[in-house]
């Protein structure tokens, strides 16, 4: 049966049940990544009685960022736990879900497809948002409920694949780090190296430059060129930075502007706005990449490795010490001549060599568990725009 056209809001209402009696304490928020997360916020002698309870099921979701972002901010409450949202978010939830399955709406919902028309209803202004409303005359396909479940299960197949490797990933990146502090932290008296070991200034052993802006008037595309732009937002929590379905890209015309500003394989790049500290390596499927003007990368490295900067950089220490070298307030930055500063053991060769041949075995297995997660997230893509073409029956 060929799917039809409905309008969202004739399958969803809106919720709006208050937390009147304070039971509910779990506050959540909602990503750019359509994701609940833990907030953060201090909540200490906040009236929480007017935020919003969800419960599982049930969706959550923010209207005033779509113009800014281009993105609407939802998810969806996979646990049993109830939870609590602001109240300037939205919260709905499917009428009858064995019309509409509550998970096909939310895969529906995280298509970009989805994101760029909403954001059209927003007039592209970046103080504009949308209202209930206008996401409520969204148009749905959707195909037999049975269709539905087929589909829901295959995706959600895929997910816990990704999220399989993504926990085992985890387990080795903690190895890696396990390996590092072993022999270079724990123990060691940086007053007191031992033979053939020095302290030095991270500019002293690695060439640090920046990244590059877009030249003004010129924009990101979704169309693929030979030149994927990288982003802060492109960065990821694994130790490698791959190429996915999700990066953008610049045109020749741009690219012959900014080609100076590229990255190679196994480059490190760190980022310097925004979210400061992440740290990742180039992986080859990036190799001649652009680099976005809030990220820098350290290059032409003497005396040490990728695999060791990587991980001092990563750690604890290296994470407080990249902190400290932070300056401004609301919009802090981390500058150049400050991560030129930042002090590094340098080990000689012989224990050097060690280290990088066993972080080489860790390190196989943490890239390949990634690229089996591109290849995963990339057929996600594929089953969404499905979805979004009205080819899924």
């Amino acid at each position: 049966m060929k799917n039809e056209t409905h309008r969202l809001g004739d399958y969803i209402r809106e919720v709006n049940v208050r937390n009147r009696d304070l039971k509910v304490t779990r506050l959540l928020g909602v990503g750019l990544e359509k994701k609940f997360f833990p907030s953060i916020a201090n909540i200490i002698g906040t009236d929480l009685s007017n935020y919003k309870v969800i419960k599982k099921g049930q969706f959550g979701c923010k209207f005033m960022s779509v113009g800014r972002d281009g993105i609407l901010p939802v998810s969806i409450l996979e646990d049993d736990e109830p939870a609590i949202i602001s109240s300037a978010y939205y919260a709905f939830e499917v009428n009858d879900p064995n019309e509409l399955l509550p998970e096909y709406l939310m895969m529906w919902l995280s298509r970009p497809e989805f994101d760029r028309e909403l954001w059209f209803y927003s007039g592209g202004d970046v103080r504009g948002g949308v209202n209930y409303e206008a996401f409520c005359d969204m148009p749905i396909y959707f195909p037999s409920i049975e269709r539905q479940r087929e589909i829901v299960s295959e995706y959600e197949t895929l997910t816990r694949r990704i999220r399989l490797n993504n926990q085992m990933i985890e387990k080795l990146e903690a190895t890696a780090q396990a390996i590092y502090h072993n022999t270079f932290v724990s123990g060691i008296d940086k007053q007191n190296l031992p033979d053939g070991w020095h302290l030095a200034k991270l500019g002293e052993v690695a060439t640090i430059k920046g990244g590059k802006r877009l030249p003004k008037g010129d924009e990101l595309q979704t169309e693929r060129t030979d030149h994927p732009y990288i982003k802060v937002a492109d960065m990821c929590n694994s130790k490698y930075v791959l190429l996915t379905s999700s990066f953008q890209y610049v045109s020749d015309a741009v690219q012959k502007q900014i080609r100076q500003y590229i990255v190679n394989m196994n480059d490190i790049i760190l980022s310097i706005v925004g979210t400061i500290g992440r740290v990742n390596v180039i992986d080859e499927s990036l190799d001649n990449a652009n680099l976005t003007e809030n990220c820098v990368k350290l290059i032409d490295l003497r005396g040490v490795s990728y695999h060791y900067l990587y991980a001092f950089l990563s750690s604890n220490e290296g994470q407080q010490a990249i902190e400290q070298s932070m300056v401004g307030g609301v919009q802090a930055k981390l500058p150049i001549y400050n991560i030129e500063k930042l002090e590094v053991i340098v080990p000689n060769k012989s224990v050097l060599s060690k280290f990088d041949m066993n972080i080489g075995i860790v390190d196989g297995a943490i890239k390949n568990m990634q690229q089996e997660n591109t290849k995963l997230t990339d057929l996600q893509s594929l089953l969404l725009a499905k979805m979004g073409n009205n080819k899924i029956n």
